[in-house]
């Protein structure tokens, strides 16, 4: 699946073309990435996506009923874009990450508009991160500084999906990897607010059987709750610290003898981390409990 456009996508089949097609039924959820099958229409000259090959591995979310959507399918990294402007909500950032570490994808922070420098605070974060695993390329969609440095990080043969807040300049990277693209690009693109906003997701094609997936902007993300690593709900300093947990059982909230909640206090976990693994238990049980008792079928 090259594209999708809410009941319209874009398929790519064996011999390379790129194919208009739809979903047979609407029960089928097809994403960006899938592997499909499809069927001929010949009667009403279409061609209809009938079945999703198995998934090797996706990225989900929840919805405000706090049931699973897919977002992209078999990824092999994320990269997790932000950038000086707009402030970067590092929240979102986490949550990204904490998808990805559940879903057992690799994922990477892309810092952009490097031109415009990374100020103390944000430069502490980025310290943060890389002393939790997570390490960061640094880049300028606008100079061109960096983006040979974002095409190494990605094996040959990867899977990448660009993820992040509106405005970070997801598109912009695409178009400046792949410059020959830019009407590909400049069809998924529309003007809001002043800027340039990526409206559907779409794949594309790199050196070396790379790929990579550019995404809609958010303003928030709240991962999948049965797609979260259920103790450490994706946090790498959670898995790592939670054996040192008095109770096999800890929530790594309020409960005695935490070795992650005492960490944080410690600043060895660091606190806004901490704040941010509370922020997404709390949500986990929000939507829990919005979502209710599954149905027996």
């Amino acid at each position: 699946m090259v594209a999708t456009f809410g009941r319209h996508m874009t398929v790519r089949d064996a011999a390379g073309r790129q194919l208009r097609a739809r979903p047979f039924g609407r029960s089928l959820v097809v994403v960006c990435g899938d592997e499909v099958r499809c069927r001929a229409d010949p009667l009403h000259d279409e061609l209809h996506v009938v079945e999703v090959l198995p998934r090797r591995s996706a990225l989900y979310r929840a919805n405000a009923r706090g049931r699973s959507e897919p977002v992209v399918a078999n990824l092999t990294r994320l990269l997790v874009v932000l950038a000086p402007v707009p402030a970067p909500d590092l929240f979102v950032v986490d949550r990204y990450l904490a998808a990805a570490e559940s879903a057992h994808v690799g994922a990477t922070l892309v810092v952009n508009k490097e031109e415009l420098g990374v100020d103390e605070e944000l430069s502490a974060e980025l310290v943060a991160y890389a002393r939790a695993g997570y390490g960061a390329v640094h880049c300028s969609a606008h100079t061109g500084v960096g983006v040979g440095a974002l095409l190494a990080a990605l094996a040959p043969g990867a899977v990448a999906a660009l993820v992040g807040q509106s405005g970070v300049g997801k598109s912009s990277l695409v178009a400046r990897l792949l410059p020959e693209e830019r009407l590909a690009i400049g069809e998924l693109v529309r003007a809001e607010e002043g800027r340039h906003t990526t409206t559907a997701a779409r794949l594309f094609d790199l050196t070396e059987g790379r790929a990579l997936i550019d995404s809609p902007g958010v303003r928030d993300f709240a991962p999948a709750i049965e797609s979260l690593e259920p103790r450490s709900l994706g946090f790498v300093e959670v898995e790592r610290l939670s054996p040192g947990c008095r109770f096999l059982d800890c929530r790594h909230m309020r409960e005695p003898g935490c070795a992650v909640r005492a960490a944080a206090e410690a600043a060895t976990f660091h606190p806004r981390r901490y704040e941010s693994y509370r922020r997404l238990r709390r949500l986990r049980e929000e939507l829990t409990a919005v979502r209710g008792p599954e149905r027996k079928r």
